[in-house]
């Protein structure tokens, strides 16, 4: 277990920010995890796992732990389902095609969502009509500041949209080290209710898809909208879909009639924030290297060399728009740290 000094994290966060780390580690095992956080001396300890949901806003001088902790178990199986065990530090899309590859149905509608599966629940990663809630068991983390594992399970963690329990009072209290989803088995019964996933099975001839068939949809729909980090900078979608009252949603659609919606109970109602964006005239827009992708407005993008600052300052600048011309805030989806 080495502490590394004045490491570049470009290549640990996938928007390709240039900053520097004070002091790094990378962790492989629980107990290099309850070591390191033993350690005394530092400014403050931070960490780090896919680098998918955050954005450096500046050099960090801290000790950034590297959560690389890998594995996967079958912890049951029954005729209906099996529960599997995860290891933080697994990589989520790889897990996705792993199942699919065992035939476990489940995770097939979340293809393609970048980050490691540590992460997955501390915002209820989501996409095409499922949430990782919809198959989630539990997970266990490490209490911080006792070093002490503890079991959260689904109750206990209060997801939400894109929320957990992990994004409000226990911020900052918990590390993530393994999950346990429930997925089924053959038959499996695969929700193709988002209209993009049938609009692409159908244009492909498929009336009996597989688990296979609607990842492959996923995939083929993602990469259409969505850039690859590898080639562009980006943290996929940089806001969450707003959630306003009924009240403010009568007013908003006598002004916007054609806007797109979705109601999610009674008395509240979701607009796509691409939506909104888009209307400010903000899609394809670019200041400098940072701008906002040409085909998804919610993605914003590095085109090589913009700072995390120039980022923030577009995503600030969007807010402001949006709440000028719809009076509805719009908020960060992903993490932003410095």
């Amino acid at each position: 277990m080495k502490i590394q000094h004045d490491i570049s994290l470009k290549k640990y966060n996938t928007f390709g920010i240039e900053a520097l780390a004070s002091h790094f580690i990378e962790i492989t095992t629980i107990q290099n995890l309850q070591e390191v956080l033993r350690q005394k001396g530092y400014p403050k300890k931070l960490v780090l796992s896919g680098g998918s949901n955050m954005l450096i806003t500046n050099d960090l001088n801290a000790l950034v732990i590297h959560i690389n902790i890998k594995g996967i178990t079958i912890l049951s199986e029954e005729e209906n389902h099996v529960i599997l065990k995860i290891m933080a530090g697994e990589n989520w899309h790889e897990l996705v095609i792993w199942t699919i590859n065992h035939n476990y149905g489940g995770l097939e509608n979340l293809s393609l969502i970048p980050g490691n599966v540590g992460t997955s629940p501390i915002q209820n990663i989501g996409a095409y009509g499922v949430e990782l809630k919809d198959c989630f068991e539990s997970c266990e983390a490490m209490d911080i500041s006792t070093q002490q594992i503890i079991t959260f399970s689904k109750s206990d963690c209060q997801f939400g949209y894109r929320d957990s329990i992990f994004k409000n009072k226990g911020k900052g209290k918990y590390i993530i080290t393994s999950v346990n989803l429930k997925l089924s088995k053959p038959p499996h019964r695969p929700n193709t209710s988002y209209g993009a996933i049938e609009t692409e099975l159908k244009k492909n001839n498929i009336d009996h898809p597989t688990i296979k068939d609607v990842s492959n949809a996923v995939i083929s729909i993602r990469q259409k909208k969505l850039p690859d980090p590898a080639k562009l900078g980006n943290s996929g979608s940089f806001f969450k879909n707003p959630v306003i009252t009924k009240d403010k949603f009568i007013s908003f659609l006598d002004n916007n009639p054609d806007a797109p919606f979705y109601q999610i109970s009674e008395t509240a109602y979701k607009i796509p924030a691409a939506w909104l964006i888009e209307q400010c005239g903000f899609k394809g827009k670019r200041y400098g290297d940072a701008g906002v992708h040409k085909n998804q407005a919610l993605v914003l993008v590095n085109y090589g060399n913009a700072s995390g600052q120039e980022l923030l300052r577009l995503a600030n600048k969007i807010q402001d728009a949006v709440s000028t011309q719809f009076d509805i805030e719009i908020s960060p989806e992903v993490n932003i740290i410095g």
